[in-house]
């Protein structure tokens, strides 16, 4: 899904909020899609990048895990005439939902991780704690949702889950005071559980405007929809469907699923095995990629004056090339080993 990079407008905690691609034209540059190419958009979210697509004369495979985002894509369907296919599944199959529809290989693919906007100012979701609503926080709307695990989980895993995915310093005395309060009272709403993280984390006063409970709630949702296993396996399944020459453009907004698309690049784009003047070089697999953009691109000052939801947006983009598309260890590419994976949402 995708934090900030849609164009309709959603009724959330504070009103119709417009939902801005995040860096639209820096994404459109990249992937330079041309009339006839055929362009997979592996998180559809408002169709904000899939518009630009289609104006460009691509046939674009859009694919979002939420229904009421492919609910809402359906007046761009029909204004599309035939150049729209719009795929309600996971993008970490997108190899396959392209092949479903004919396309042996695709020009380019493009994926903005993380939340929807449109989720987020949708108190009803429960992936945010600016407006109370059900502890849910599941972009499928379909499995253990984000109360099961609060209120499942054995402490350790959920220390393990908070400090790992979240990156909260306290993980451990924040998996303590959620224990301890789901014993009283299980948890239902995302407030109830903002407020027990706040009392643990509390304030910080060089940084007012981020709320006690961010990294906790992050935590959960990367954990509740499997994100960083859909990270990595969507930049596989591009690997495989991508023609020779097509583009990859992904657009991060947090440091753990960066890192994944960082170290995947830089493992995909290596030519040479590194050695030293005591050891010898060691032989490299053919490089399946070539940068397009070298490092990242971040949003500019005056983007994230318009759109604040864009200030940790990064951009990484490079070209696939002739080599064969190769196995993906996840770990390795890293994402964390951890055995609550293999329970609640794993």
């Amino acid at each position: 899904m995708m934090t900030g990079s849609d164009n309709g407008t959603s009724n959330g905690a504070g009103g119709p909020t417009r939902h801005i691609p995040v860096l639209l034209d820096r994404v459109v540059a990249a992937m330079d899609a041309m009339p006839g190419e055929v362009i997979v958009d592996g998180t559809f979210g408002a169709g904000g990048y899939t518009s630009r697509f289609l104006q460009a004369g691509s046939t674009v495979v859009a694919i979002d895990r939420d229904p009421d985002a492919i609910a809402g894509g359906q007046p761009l369907l029909k204004e599309s005439d035939g150049k729209l296919k719009l795929v309600h599944g996971q993008f970490v199959d997108l190899d396959a939902h392209a092949r479903d529809l004919g396309f042996e290989g695709v020009d380019g693919v493009v994926m903005d991780l993380g939340v929807s906007s449109m989720q987020l100012d949708q108190p009803e979701r429960g992936f945010s704690f600016r407006g109370d609503g059900p502890l849910d926080m599941r972009m499928e709307q379909a499995g253990p949702s984000a109360a099961d695990v609060v209120n499942q989980m054995e402490r350790k895993d959920l220390t393990r889950i908070i400090g790992l995915l979240g990156e909260e310093k306290r993980a451990s005395a924040v998996s303590a005071a959620i224990c301890r309060a789901r014993e009283e009272k299980p948890f239902e709403r995302t407030l109830e559980l903002a407020k027990v993280v706040e009392k643990v984390v509390g304030r910080n006063p060089k940084k007012p405007g981020i709320h006690p409970a961010t990294r906790t709630f992050q935590a959960l949702r990367i954990y509740v929809n499997g994100e960083l296993h859909q990270a990595a396996g969507a930049l596989a399944a591009a690997e495989r469907i991508l023609k020779p020459g097509g583009r990859l453009v992904v657009v991060t907004f947090h440091s753990l699923e960066d890192r994944i698309v960082k170290r995947f690049l830089a493992d995909r784009t290596k030519t040479r095995g590194g050695g030293s003047r005591h050891m010898p070089e060691v032989d490299v697999p053919p490089a399946t990629f070539e940068y397009v953009v070298k490092g990242n691109q971040d949003a500019s000052d005056e983007e994230v004056a318009g759109n604040p939801r864009a200030r940790s947006a990064r951009l990484r983009a490079a070209r696939r090339l002739e080599a064969p598309a190769r196995e993906l260890d996840i770990h390795g590419a890293g994402v964390p080993r951890l055995a609550a994976f293999e329970g609640l949402g794993g």
